[in-house]
């Protein structure tokens, strides 16, 4: 009875390290949060000084003490910011500010350093900068008169039924003097958190997608038609354009000042047709890899400027946020080039948190050249049927074949103790997860974009999950393959053995062990789909599942065939196996979302095994492997008294 008196221990460890890791998840979106008030308040500073200070006279007393009071709140937040090797800079800045603004220096100067300190800002604390798909406008546009016309007019005039009332009035947001200033961002920041000192309340009641929706539709108002189709034609004539704003993340962060530097004629009308028509940006695979490369560049600058913690974290970026995009697509077309990558990423990741320049340096070129290769491949590569059928047949066999093992495994021990009953446990689970995985892939393709760090996370943590639980029902299923006597064991004690907790947590790990497999292979798939052979992708998938009813048939019949202490020895042996092949890969997985530390060894990397060349995921291993041995020797010997 181990693998039932032990599995409440394991399950409080695992339980443990989760919320663990949560907390520290948790940790991090705060100081997101205060740095982008920070960020918000800056750029405030940078829009609106001009109106209290001219000519190095207040003309507006009311709005001199507000940047006054913004420039101190700033230099306290950052201040209350975690330690970083920038943040006696960031500090330094903060205070040239409020000096600026105290000794009434021109508007031009407090912008220019109001918003290199804000980029400073999130360059040392990254934030996400965009929404992780395109804005609806029509929601946007609804959502706008229902809370925001009151105040700013139905045409973002200013001059809404209550603006009379209110002091100090709400700003026109038709008006393009400040609208040219400001980025999407930082409507969407001030949406989110309001305006201190002001009428302006946050809308944080509202879902990220919504007010992301309210910021883009606010930022089409001081644009005409005419400045749209300017936009469009320009935007369909220029591939420079589309190189300056090449995804949504740069459309979010560009304001038309700021953007006017590298597209002097065009900059308005181009941000006039995107913010109307956001999906035009959205980035691809190719995009993700643009981002990965940049990624990579800004954290070797950022580890030769001394702040490791900050090279790490872009680092952890440019794997996450850039090339795990891209990963299904790629893995589905050459993964020779994708193993290399991912090989190439843990490695960049511990080169930099050991604060090696000159290794980092030849890593991260060794990556740039990959990655352009991928890109290449990715831009280049023929949808031929050939190829999608043996993706497709690939993808389910290898991910489909860990998964069937450990359910045959449980179908043919609840055959062989006579407890057909709690079978339907166990095909519940699979096919919940089945199920499941049909959700994932509407959720994925119409709802939201799982992040690379919630596909790796889920991976991981399951994993996990899986092994603890094999590891336990692999050490009993021996410990009973020694004792002998097992007809007399299985029709007196199996019945106590397999009450509702224990059927309960059959379904669980025939449930999570499946999804696990689901969850990847929906990612692939979804990556196959956009070739355009669904067809072909169809059949390969057939084709896998048929070799995988055929391996579910060979294997119940030989096992029914063998003598019951023979099955269960075997059986043991089968699920110790796949819980130290499980135990690899959640720890892998872990590592690339920096649950786990990358610690490089010479040592072979067999993917089918869970055994790679990290010090993390071989003593995860080795740890479970010495449970196996020490409980082995221990069984054999309590059998011998």
């Amino acid at each position: 009875m181990f693998a039932f008196q032990k599995f409440g221990i394991a399950i409080s460890f695992l339980l443990f390290s989760t919320l663990s890791t949560q907390g520290a998840i948790a940790q991090d979106a705060a100081t997101q949060d205060k740095a982008k008030q920070v960020w918000q308040v800056l750029d405030y500073l940078a829009v609106d000084y001009g109106a209290a200070v001219q000519g190095g006279l207040v003309v507006s007393k009311n709005e001199y003490a507000e940047m006054q009071e913004f420039s101190e709140n700033a230099e306290k937040q950052l201040a209350s910011l975690p330690k970083t090797a920038a943040s006696s800079d960031l500090l330094l800045k903060a205070g040239k500010l409020r000096k600026l603004i105290a000794n009434k220096a021109s508007a031009d100067e407090v912008a220019s350093l109001s918003r290199t300190l804000a980029t400073q800002v999130l360059q040392v604390y990254p934030v996400p900068l965009s929404p992780s798909k395109a804005p609806d406008l029509g929601r946007g546009s609804a959502l706008y008169q229902a809370n925001c016309a009151s105040c700013h007019g139905a045409q973002g005039h200013g001059d809404g039924p209550l603006a009379a009332q209110l002091n100090p009035p709400p700003i026109a947001l038709s008006g393009h003097d400040r609208a040219k200033e400001r980025s999407v961002f930082s409507l969407q920041q001030i949406i989110s958190h309001g305006v201190a000192g002001t009428s302006m309340p946050s809308f944080a009641q509202l879902s990220e997608d919504d007010r992301w929706a309210i910021a883009f539709f606010a930022s089409t108002l001081p644009y005409s038609d005419a400045d749209r189709k300017a936009g469009k034609a320009a935007w369909a004539s220029d591939a420079a354009i589309r190189g300056v704003l090449p995804n949504l993340s740069a459309l979010t962060q560009s304001s038309e000042t700021a953007l006017s530097k590298q597209l002097p004629s065009t900059a308005g009308p181009v941000l006039a047709y995107l913010r109307s028509e956001p999906n035009i940006v959205i980035a691809s695979d190719e995009d993700s890899l643009a981002l990965a490369k940049t990624k990579l560049s800004e954290s070797i600058r950022a580890l030769e400027s001394g702040d490791k913690g900050n090279a790490s974290r872009l680092a952890l970026s440019a794997y996450l946020d850039g090339f795990e995009i891209a990963e299904p697509a790629l893995a589905a077309k050459n993964k020779q080039l994708f193993d290399d990558l991912e090989k190439g990423m843990g490695a960049f990741r511990a080169i930099v948190n050991s604060g090696q320049i000159d290794e980092a340096k030849a890593a991260e070129q060794n990556l740039q050249s990959l990655l352009t290769q991928a890109q290449d491949a990715l831009v280049n590569a023929t949808d031929d049927p050939l190829g999608t059928f043996l993706g497709a047949f690939a993808i389910l066999l290898r991910e489909g074949l860990e998964a069937l093992l450990v359910v045959v495994a449980m179908v043919a021990f609840l055959k062989k103790a006579d407890r057909r009953d709690v079978l339907k446990y166990v095909h519940a689970g699979w096919v919940t997860a089945l199920a499941g995985g049909g959700v994932t892939w509407a959720v994925a393709t119409y709802l939201v974009d799982f992040s690379g760090a919630s596909r790796e996370m889920t991976e991981g943590f399951s994993a996990i999950f899986a092994a603890v639980v094999l590891l336990a029902v692999g050490i009993w299923m021996h410990q009973k393959s020694m004792a002998g006597r097992w007809q007399a064991y299985v029709k007196e004690k199996l019945s106590s053995a397999l009450n509702r907790r224990s059927a309960l947590m059959l379904f669980i790990l025939s449930f999570v062990t499946v999804y696990r497999e689901v969850f990847e292979t929906v990612l692939f798939y979804a990556a196959l789909w956009t070739g355009g052979n669904g067809g072909y992708m169809l059949l390969g998938m057939g084709a896998a599942i048929v070799i995988l009813a055929i391996v579910a048939v060979i294997l119940l019949r030989t096992s029914a065939r063998l003598p019951i202490s023979q099955f269960f020895a075997a059986s043991s042996a089968l699920v110790a196996i796949l819980a130290f092949v499980m135990v690899g890969k959640g720890v892998a997985a872990l590592q690339k979302v920096g649950v786990f530390e990358i610690t490089p060894i010479a040592f072979p990397q067999v993917d089918l095994l869970g055994i790679y060349p990290t010090m993390q995921t071989v003593v995860s291993q080795l740890f479970i492997l010495t449970i196996i041995i020490a409980s082995v020797i221990y069984n054999v010997r309590s059998a011998k008294k």
